[in-house]
């Protein structure tokens, strides 16, 4: 499984959490989590920020990238999709996109549009969500206790 987000982490505490749910899921799955510098440039941003995220996803990848747009699922329906690899056989992909979004081309990429909330959220922090829900999907899918 492969994480692709734009920007870096600064702040300790997101780092921290990063680093524990990572751990976390290594017990489950092999994650690798790649993170693509940010353009300051709002005007060609989401261009540059797109040729780096295609260029870290293979043939191979099957692409779930995190949109507004995308479709909502509970964390039991998330927890079906990781456990199917949703639906093919193929390398599982993540996409974050910038606080610009992702570009077209990623987009169209995509194999799957994910929604996480109609809200928007720091892609810092949206980093942790998705860890969590990865974790929380693969504790479903073991019948292993989990808070709620």
């Amino acid at each position: 499984m492969k994480i692709i987000c734009v920007g870096k982490i600064k702040e300790k505490f997101f780092v921290g959490a990063i680093e524990e749910y990572s751990k976390r899921i290594s017990k489950y799955t092999k994650l690798e989590i790649i993170q693509i510098s940010d353009e300051a440039n709002e005007s060609v941003a989401l261009k540059k920020e797109g040729e780096k995220i295609l260029s870290k996803i293979k043939d191979n990848d099957y692409v779930v990238t995190l949109e507004i747009e995308g479709n909502s699922l509970t964390s039991l329906e998330f927890a079906k999709k990781i456990d199917n690899n949703f639906g093919s056989n193929k390398s599982l992909t993540f996409v974050i996109g910038s606080s610009y979004g992702l570009d077209d081309l990623v987009k169209q990429r995509s194999d799957y549009k994910l929604s996480f909330s109609k809200f928007t959220f720091p892609h810092q922090l949206f980093r942790i969500i998705l860890l969590e829900q990865i974790y929380r999907a693969y504790k479903i899918n073991n019948n292993e206790n989990y808070h709620k």
